[in-house]
């Protein structure tokens, strides 16, 4: 516990949430792997309190879950998943825009732009956690933007499957983070004046995605006690 003694509880819990999370969107804890407490609170010299603390808050999350006389294991996507996460989220976007269009101001113009920003410097840094996270922000900002308070919800609890789905993408391509270029004509449609492009843009943008990742499961080894 040494240079811990200071450290709020929240933030063990937060520090070890990270680390977990690093861990798991890095493939360094691989999808469908068990979680076993005693060895982490060991790893992190911490009490099993703060660590079931972390891992609640990715079972919130989505990165995690608990399989009832099991365990907790990391969720594993599937091309089921994968699918599913294309046709929630081509709906909702869209939807999203369609509800923002005529209000679309400076604010959320100035904001956009800043959020592409800063997922273009995570790229260029080669940080793909960050980036993972810097594009889920990116595209939050519709949501958020709307005011629709019910969508944002929806919104915010496919985050934790998004993680791993762009996880997965990541490893299909050996890539460190989207394309530099990926969200340039996204940005541009966002910004303009023309609605239907903008839906023909998040149908396209979405599926490529899923293909790719689709393929790249399709072809992935099947893991010991790995779910359908």
């Amino acid at each position: 516990m040494d240079g811990f003694s200071r450290v709020a509880k929240h933030t063990f819990r937060s520090r070890i949430a990270d680390t977990l999370r690093d861990a798991i969107l890095s493939g360094n804890i691989e999808p469908g792997s068990q979680l076993v407490e005693t060895a982490l609170a060991e790893q992190f010299g911490v009490s099993r309190g703060p660590l079931r603390e972390a891992i609640r808050q990715l079972i919130e999350e989505g990165i995690l879950e608990t399989v009832p006389y099991t365990g907790t294991y990391v969720i594993d996507i599937t091309v089921k998943d994968v699918d599913e996460i294309y046709s929630i989220r081509r709906n909702l976007e869209t939807f999203a825009f369609e509800q923002l269009w005529d209000r679309r101001g400076e604010g959320f113009r100035n904001e956009l732009l800043r959020r592409h920003e800063a997922l273009t410097a995570t790229i260029d840094a080669g940080d793909d956690k960050a980036s993972i996270l810097a594009e889920l922000s990116f595209h939050g900002a519709v949501y958020e933007a709307t005011g629709h308070s019910f969508l944002l919800r929806i919104w915010q609890s496919l985050r934790g499957r998004l993680q791993l789905y762009w996880a997965a993408h990541h490893r299909a391509h050996g890539i460190r983070g989207p394309r530099r270029d990926g969200h340039d004509a996204y940005l541009r449609l966002a910004l303009g004046d023309d609605l239907a492009a903008m839906r023909g843009e998040i149908e396209s943008h979405m599926r490529r995605g899923a293909e790719q990742t689709k393929a790249f499961l399709d072809g992935r080894e099947p893991r010991p006690g790995r779910r359908a």
